[in-house]
């Protein structure tokens, strides 16, 4: 029976950015790992991985927001044959400032297209483990949870904090998408889900269910 996945968190750069490796304690093949999402000041991240001697199997994004791909082309030069992972929804958005919101900071960011694309209800396997591609529009019209049900935990990116929603008010983002996204896919996870958010400390779903302004009261 293959080991629940471990991931670890690096909280990266001035956004404090909650960037992640992945690696299955166990599996056949422990070395492999994912980083998830790659922020602005990696080099600790980066360290992590090549001390443990892991191997980064993929980088997966779960938006690309400025914050969350600053470091995906550092990522692609530090490790040999890497290849990046974004939703659909947003193709076009690495290359263009205005789209990733870089240019809002007034230090554009660009990163090259993704090697692959993903879409709702796609499997992606780490070391035997599966974790479901979720889409979840509304802060970013590409962001997606990547769940792994059998341990129940999930990196959901900036969709759902601790307490909090991400941003809704930036010119690609969509309350409305936001409001059907907590409402029916998030809270369609169970209670015991712990989650991994862009952003602040890991929750549940049990606890942000029962807690959280926006969850409760709408927006």
């Amino acid at each position: 029976m293959t080991a629940a996945p471990h991931i670890e968190t690096f909280v990266l750069g001035d956004f404090q950015t909650n960037c992640f490796v992945v690696t299955v304690p166990g599996a056949s093949d422990p070395a492999a790992c994912w980083i998830v999402d790659c922020g602005f000041e990696p080099e600790q991240m980066f360290r992590h991985v090549e001390e443990r001697d892991l191997r980064p199997a993929a980088l997966l994004l779960t938006h690309t927001h400025a914050d969350h791909i600053a470091g995906v082309e550092a990522a692609r030069q530090r490790f040999a044959g890497l290849e990046v992972w974004v939703h659909e929804a947003e193709r076009g958005f690495g290359p263009d400032p205005m789209l990733n919101l870089s240019a809002l900071l007034g230090a554009p960011i660009t990163c090259a297209e993704p090697e692959h694309h993903v879409n709702d209800g796609d499997v992606l396997t780490l070391s035997g483990t599966q974790w479901r591609v979720v889409h979840a529009p509304g802060h970013s019209p590409g962001g997606v949870l990547f769940v792994h049900d059998a341990s129940g935990q999930a990196i959901v990116g900036d969709t759902l904090f601790a307490g909090s929603i991400g941003r809704i008010d930036f010119p690609t983002s969509s309350p409305e998408d936001m409001r059907r996204t907590i409402g029916d896919v998030v809270m369609a996870l169970p209670d015991a889900t712990t989650i991994h958010p862009g952003h602040g400390p890991a929750t549940t779903i049990g606890r942000e269910r029962a807690t959280n302004p926006f969850v409760l009261g709408g927006f």
